[in-house]
């Protein structure tokens, strides 16, 4: 998994789990981490696709 994956994906929980917690304390202006949540998880899937079809290439020669 490449370095920027990794990172987006902790991004990706950090998001969540700060959305979570201020809407369980009636802060509902914490939702705004749900976007920047979308944000990193496309990150992270358009890496692994890029290293998946880098791979593929690399084994056609």
């Amino acid at each position: 998994m490449p370095r920027t994956s990794l990172f987006a994906a902790i991004v990706v929980v950090l998001a969540l789990a700060a959305a979570v917690i201020s809407v369980v304390k009636d802060n509902y202006w914490g939702l705004i981490w749900l976007p920047l949540a979308g944000i990193a998880s496309n990150v992270v899937w358009m890496n692994l696709r890029r290293a998946k079809l880098a791979k593929a290439a690399a084994e056609q020669g």
